[in-house]
Order: structure tokens, then sequence, then C-alpha cells
């Protein structure tokens, strides 16, 4: 990790740098790919194609206090798990009763997008594989350890973290939760995620379903030539 301040030109050059860093897991069996939407779906797919594994979503809400939606108080997980900040909760203690309000309507939110992002398709089984998590970048690290908890909740063999960026205090607590962390850049000082990116243009719904779709046909695709390359060997 470097402490100087780097710039990623965008979440595609973010991705191919993971991807060297990640190498060990091509064509793992095992491994796969599960990105936090929308940005680390960009990131994710780069994953994917560079390292010719599965990528899906982990659809992961942020709880934003209610008189300032960008700071973040906690998040909600798909599988239910709920991550509260200690330490935004107690600055926010007057929004205590308003949580459960702000958990209903992310859960919406995240039924509305498991619909959208996955027409139809099961979250995918966890159980004893090795599961990489990424995110374009950590700010407060809300959405992430929300994130972490669900998928432990699966029972993966391996829990790896792959972001290109974020401050050092949450890269820190980040990578106690997870079996392996992997980051580019820890900029200090650290001012948001997408000052960190010369192009850090928001990723639609769209896109996002375009990437998992795109992702499957190129997984398909090299599997294809894989084995028509075994059953006719050169002579």
């Amino acid at each position: 990790m470097e402490g100087k301040r780097v710039t990623f030109k965008n979440r595609e050059e973010a991705g191919r740098r993971l991807v060297e860093r990640l190498i060990r897991y091509r064509e793992d069996p095992a491994a796969l790919i599960l990105a936090l939407p929308r940005g680390g779906v960009a990131v994710g797919y780069q994953l994917s194609l560079g390292l010719h594994l599965p990528l899906d979503v982990c659809i992961t809400r942020k709880l934003g206090a209610p008189d300032s939606p960008e700071y973040a108080l906690g998040a909600v997980g798909e599988t239910g798990t709920i991550y509260l900040n200690p330490d935004a909760i107690a600055a926010y203690s007057r929004f205590r009763t308003d949580i459960e309000e702000l958990v209903q309507v992310q859960r919406r939110e995240i039924a509305r997008r498991q619909n959208l992002y996955r027409q139809g398709r099961q979250f995918p089984t966890l159980t004893d594989r090795i599961v990489i998590l990424v995110d374009d970048g950590i700010a407060t690290g809300s959405t992430f350890f929300a994130s972490v908890q669900s998928i432990r909740h699966l029972k993966p063999r391996r829990l790896i973290g792959a972001v290109p960026v974020g401050p050092m205090e949450t890269i820190r607590e980040a990578c106690l939760q997870v079996d392996e962390c992997i980051v580019l850049a820890t900029p200090d000082p650290f001012l948001a995620v997408g000052h960190h990116y010369i192009d850090f243009e928001q990723v639609s719904d769209h896109d996002v379903v375009e990437y998992l779709n795109l992702a499957e046909e190129s997984l398909l695709g090299w599997k294809e030539r894989s084995r028509s390359s075994i059953a006719s060997p050169p002579r």
C-alpha cells in the first residue's frame, strides 16, 4: 500500500491493476467475484475479464443520516445483515429512533436492485468458495463492513477484500475483517473516493446489468475456447 496520493485514470484502470495483485486466483474453480454496486461492478468486470472468474453483485445499501445522507450511520446487506458505525451512531444519537425506518427504505431498494440486476438468478452459493469482494474504493467502510458480515454468514472458505483506494484507518479495520486485503493506495490526506480518479463518472443501473451480462458472456466464451483447445490439441 502506498501512502502518497495516487490518481487512477478510471475504474477500468483500477480494476486492471487489481488483477495483477490477484493473479494467483486466475481460473480457480472455487473463486468468484462479488462487486458492490454500482461503481464496484465496473472494477469487478475488469477482474472477471482478467482472472476468468464469474462476477456477481453483493447489494449493500448505506444508511445515511437524515440531515446528511452522504454521512453513513451504517449499512444493510441483502442477506439481512445490518452494520452500524458506532462512532457515527454516537455522534448522531438523536437519530436512533429513525434507524429502523432507514433500514426499511434501503431494504426496499435492495429488493428493487435484486430484481433488476439478477434478472431471476439466485444469489450465488458461497459455502467453501473463495470470495473476492471488490469496490471502487472505501471511505467510512460501512457498506464494505456490512457486506463482509453478510458474506461471512454464508461460510466461504476464504474472503478477500480488493479495493483500489481508501484512508489508512478504514483500510486497517477492513483488513482485520477479511482473510486477505488487497489495496493499491492509501492517500494521505484522503478526501473522497472520487477525488482519486480522473474519470469518476456515475455508473447507472443499466451499466451494472450490462457489465454482469458481458462478464457472463466473456466467461462462457473463454470456457468454450478452453474446451475446444483440449478437444483439438495442435498437431
